[in-house]
């Protein structure tokens, strides 16, 4: 599975109890938006109703070590319509990626990561208390649900702690620009966020096969209970299929772009199980709580709202 090195997001359900709060039954995602280009889809998503919507990077496009500028693009999205009403009717949830964060493919040597991580909070009107404004990185972890219904949401921050990519010398048509690292000291998410979260081709996790591994192996070893991995950034849509070891196949949804469609390219994905869809797109979870166990879809949808294809989510009953 090409694990993204962007906005990759895992969910987890979780057995416990929070206080009145309702059962989440739609989570809609998506990634890649031009904030001054048209943006259509939020229609076509508020028509969904989701409990929570998740903006999984490339929310802006920034580009910019001017942080007026990146502030002013972030204002940019905030006064789109069709945004305020969403933000007005649903949770939002969000991580960045390397545009929103600053610069195309940016990592770690970006000289302006303290500067956008406030900017960037800032937006999401993250309290002055919260912890993402007291520790580098925008990496984050949330439980929502009442009792036996709830779910675990875990933003990665891919750019803040990345390890400089590695070009590829001999790169071939329909190949992408870099290759893997063999560092064993190559990383993305850095101890600081390796420890916080241990207790709680293209630009892809394969160009890191170290910590692709551990991010894999950690869900094996804690026997972690349901996850699933929504990812963004790829110009296009898929649902892929990964057995790491635990008593379900693991599932990764990708969906992009919102608005900033390409002109197809087929990339070799082996996990791929869904059509590889490249027109404007956002992914939606569906939740059935009824029974012993969550019954779960996970869905590619278009600019209008219609279904592209669809993956069921399969836990064993002992989950």
């Amino acid at each position: 599975m090409k694990l993204k090195t962007v906005s990759l997001f895992l969910l987890t359900f979780v057995a416990g109890y929070i206080q009145g709060q309702k059962a989440i039954e739609v989570i809609a995602f998506g990634s890649c938006l031009k904030e001054t280009r048209p943006q259509p889809i939020w229609e076509a998503v508020l028509e969904s109703n989701p409990d929570v919507f998740v903006m999984l990077g490339d929310n802006i496009y920034g580009d910019t070590r001017d942080m007026a500028k990146l502030r002013q693009k972030w204002r940019t999205l905030d006064e789109v319509p069709g945004f305020r009403r969403l933000r007005s009717q649903c949770k939002l949830l969000a991580i960045w990626d390397d545009h929103d964060y600053g610069e195309n493919d940016a990592g770690a040597s970006y000289p302006k990561k303290v500067e956008s991580q406030e900017a960037f909070l800032d937006f999401l009107n993250e309290p002055e208390d919260s912890p993402r404004r007291k520790t580098p990185g925008i990496y984050d972890a949330q439980i929502i649900g009442p009792p036996e219904k709830r779910v675990q949401f875990i933003l990665l921050d891919t750019r803040y702690f990345r390890t400089s990519l590695l070009r590829n010398p001999s790169r071939k048509r329909g190949q992408g620009p870099y290759m893997p690292n063999p560092d064993p000291k190559a990383r993305i998410l850095g101890p600081e966020q390796w420890k916080w979260l241990i207790h709680h081709g293209w630009e892809t996790w394969g160009n890191f096969p170290k910590e692709r591994d551990r991010l894999l192996k950690l869900i094996k070893t804690t026997k972690a209970n349901g996850v699933v991995l929504l990812s963004g950034d790829r110009h296009s849509a898929e649902i892929s299929k990964l057995d790491v070891g635990v008593p379900y196949p693991i599932l990764d949804a990708t969906a992009s772009a919102m608005n900033q469609r390409q002109k197809p390219v087929e990339e070799y994905n082996p996990y791929r199980v869904s059509k590889h869809y490249f027109n404007e797109n956002f992914g939606l979870m569906k939740i059935n709580w009824s029974g012993n166990i969550p019954n779960i879809s996970l869905q590619i949808m278009d600019l209008e709202g219609k279904l592209v294809d669809s993956r069921k989510v399969v836990f064993p009953e002992s989950q």
